[in-house]
């Protein structure tokens, strides 16, 4: 784990990340769902910033693979990359944005799609090959994240993977410095909201929640332009 350096511009990243914390301060947060909606026209445009992360991910789908849970999933950029190299793969996609998911079913019919809270809904036991996260669970709190991975766990058939492609914080300050201002941005807010803020973990703290959930083995294997790979294996 130690190898994996988040960020080879760490300090300027810190002065950048704080900088644009004060001058959002006050900023009203939107609510998760919302604010993808909000974005749809040009989100794919938007994200193609994380293309070789998204074709990393597609790489590491073991051959073996028949079944495929996708957490967060949008409207598939990763499942794009997927399904092309992969047509015998049955996928499920979860989000919590309906027009993602929309957006989604135009482009590949034969994926499924669950609009529903991916902390709340069952996905049952035992049932995939392999699932995968692509910058999506940066957004939550730590304990119901360990919680999922615990589900994602049981999902899984013995011998499958999880494949997290995410945000990392760089080091404990960010992690802290955001935790602090997603606390004090969700004052007044309902807790069981789910704002469009991030507040990554440290590599460390992120793995550590992973192990927590009982898989075998948790490795952190890659990282292109600041997305971190961890593959957990059941």
């Amino acid at each position: 784990m130690g190898k994996w350096k988040i960020r080879d511009d760490k300090d300027q990243y810190m002065r950048g990340l704080k900088s644009w914390l004060s001058s959002t301060k006050g900023e009203a947060p939107e609510e998760m769902s919302a604010f993808f909606a909000a974005r749809l026209e040009g989100y794919e445009e938007h994200m193609k910033l994380w293309k070789k992360a998204y074709r990393k991910t597609a790489e590491m789908i073991p051959k073996g693979c028949r079944s495929l849970l996708d957490l967060g999933c949008g409207t598939g950029l990763e499942l794009d990359e997927i399904l092309k190299r992969r047509r015998d793969i049955s996928a499920t996609g979860i989000d919590l944005c309906k027009s993602m998911l929309d957006r989604l079913k135009e482009k590949h019919p034969q994926v499924d799609v669950i609009c529903a809270d991916y902390f709340l809904a069952p996905f049952g036991e035992n049932r995939f090959d392999a699932a995968v996260s692509v910058e999506s669970l940066h957004h939550f709190d730590p304990v119901p994240k360990r919680e999922l991975f615990r589900k994602i766990r049981g999902a899984l058939k013995d011998g499958g993977n999880y494949i997290e492609c995410d945000y990392i914080a760089c080091c404990e300050e960010e992690e802290e410095l955001l935790k602090n201002e997603y606390d004090a941005r969700m004052a007044g807010i309902a807790p069981d909201t789910y704002i469009h803020f991030d507040r990554p973990l440290t590599l460390e703290h992120e793995m550590r929640l992973m192990n927590d959930a009982g898989f075998s083995s948790v490795r952190a294997v890659d990282s292109i332009q600041g997305a971190t790979f961890i593959v957990c294996a059941k």
